[in-house]
């Protein structure tokens, strides 16, 4: 089965992501598509195994395989929880609304170390680039903001929250350079602090629930066994007889 074939068949979750779901977009923003797609359970079996994610069909589209999001998701990957958590929901089926219920299952106080080192890393790159032009990529400062006030509250709360909401201006302001780079290295580290001191009281688990997020997985596997399709009959066969070959 094609890759493309697999996102457009066998989609069970899709949103917006970007400056649209952060509520930040502007008239030149694109709209960014990520969505996660169940791959038959037979297409396993084989030796060729399907892909744990497909860039496209469309431009500005991205989807992950159903195990190897809820993989990154439990490792509290940010961008697989943002995307788990975005507002503008485009569609959702039986699979992907139980997938959205288990959005808490996700959650634990990981989240302030992946968050952490991936900020880390994108400072470095924004303070590597300003000494050598003088000036931060300006949009890249305003999503590390966006990013480390998201973890920030996440910690304190236990909710995670992508519109920015009354901070929409102050962020676009920094987008549009109009902060001095000192005043956004100041808040970034201000931000960073206070997520460190939220972590240590946080109302999140210690652990995400793997157990209940692998018992979702199995019998969503077990439950595509037994649907229709073309390349199901024979695996059919298998699942209810035994085995192949058998006798």
């Amino acid at each position: 089965m094609r890759p493309e074939f697999l996102v457009r068949d066998h989609t069970v979750y899709a949103c917006v992501m970007g400056s649209r779901a952060f509520g930040l977009a502007t008239e030149d923003s694109d709209t960014d598509r990520r969505g996660v797609f169940l791959a038959p359970t037979p297409l396993f079996w084989r030796f060729d195994k399907p892909p744990t994610h497909v860039e496209g069909p469309a431009e500005e589209q991205f989807s992950w395989e159903l195990e190897r999001f809820c993989e990154l998701a439990l490792r509290a990957n940010p961008t697989v929880l943002e995307c788990l958590h975005s507002p503008l929901v485009e569609y959702a089926d039986d699979t992907g609304r139980e997938l959205l219920s288990l959005r808490g299952a996700f959650l634990s106080r990981r989240v302030h170390e992946t968050f952490t080192r991936y900020a880390h890393g994108q400072r470095r790159k924004l303070e590597a680039h300003a000494r050598v032009h003088g000036v931060p990529r300006w949009k890249h400062a305003m999503h590390l903001l966006r990013l480390l006030t998201s973890a920030r509250d996440l910690l304190r709360t236990g909710t995670l929250t992508i519109d920015v909401g009354e901070r929409r201006e102050p962020l676009l302001a920094v987008k549009r350079g109009e902060v001095p780079w000192p005043e956004v290295e100041s808040w970034m580290t201000r931000l960073a602090e206070e997520g460190a001191q939220a972590a240590r009281r946080s109302p999140l688990p210690e652990e995400p629930d793997r157990r209940r997020v692998e018992d979702f997985l199995v019998r969503t596997r077990r439950a595509s066994v037994l649907r229709a399709g073309p390349y199901h009959e024979v695996m059919q066969g298998v699942v209810r007889g035994g085995g192949v070959g058998q006798g």
